[in-house]
């Protein structure tokens, strides 16, 4: 298949990232284990813009993400998770998100990818553009799908998804810092399975 499911994504630091991974553990205690985060293979991350791509155009897309890295990620490279939002998705299954502050360079950042890889983005997503053999849910074709209208630009929330059931609360704000602007090819529940590229967030 040429075609794939993709993310571009912000990865936090190391301490964030064990945090979200322990976060994680704990609902898998006592819910499903539909996502299992880790640090090889289903990354804790930061949303920024989701799409379907040709994998021709990995090495173009690249390019244009090293030069927005350069520009615009500094911006949002200290970032804070201000708590724990619990929403219902569309099948009614309860998930759990650590809240990112969404900061002006945060929503630059965001909005610049989204523009500047519009001409490389479809939103035509189907079951064999997702990473793996499995089963996929129809919620993670739903949110590809409907990402540009329902969750870009003014709707754009970002958070680092837990997963699935009812997260503890936390003591908020925790600052962190983020490590790299990276592509991703997206797993089912919409996990970050495979790093396709990625560019090193300078400005610290």
């Amino acid at each position: 298949m040429s075609k794939i499911a993709v993310d571009v994504v912000l990865l936090p630091d190391e301490e964030m990232t064990g945090r979200a991974i322990k976060a994680n553990a704990e609902i898998i205690k006592k819910a499903g284990r539909e996502i299992v985060l880790n640090k090889e293979d289903c990354l804790p991350h930061i949303s920024l813009a989701m799409g379907c791509i040709d994998r021709k155009d990995i090495s173009a897309i690249e390019k244009i993400l090293e030069r927005i890295a350069e520009e615009y990620a500094s911006g949002a490279a200290k970032l804070s998770i201000t708590g724990v939002h619990i929403a219902t998705n569309s099948v009614g299954e309860k998930v759990s998100a650590f809240i990112v502050e969404k900061t002006k360079g945060l929503q630059l950042l965001h909005e610049k990818i989204m523009q500047d890889l519009r001409p490389y983005f479809s939103y035509d997503v189907s079951a064999d553009m997702i990473y793996g053999t499995g089963q996929v849910a129809h919620s993670t074709l739903l949110w590809i799908r409907d990402y540009p209208d329902k969750s870009s630009f003014a709707n754009f929330s970002p958070h680092i998804t837990i997963g699935y059931s009812e997260a503890n609360s936390i003591e908020s704000p925790i600052d962190f810092t983020t490590s790299r602007l990276a592509l991703c090819h997206l797993g089912n529940h919409c996990t970050c399975r495979q790093i396709l590229t990625s560019v090193e967030i300078k400005g610290l």
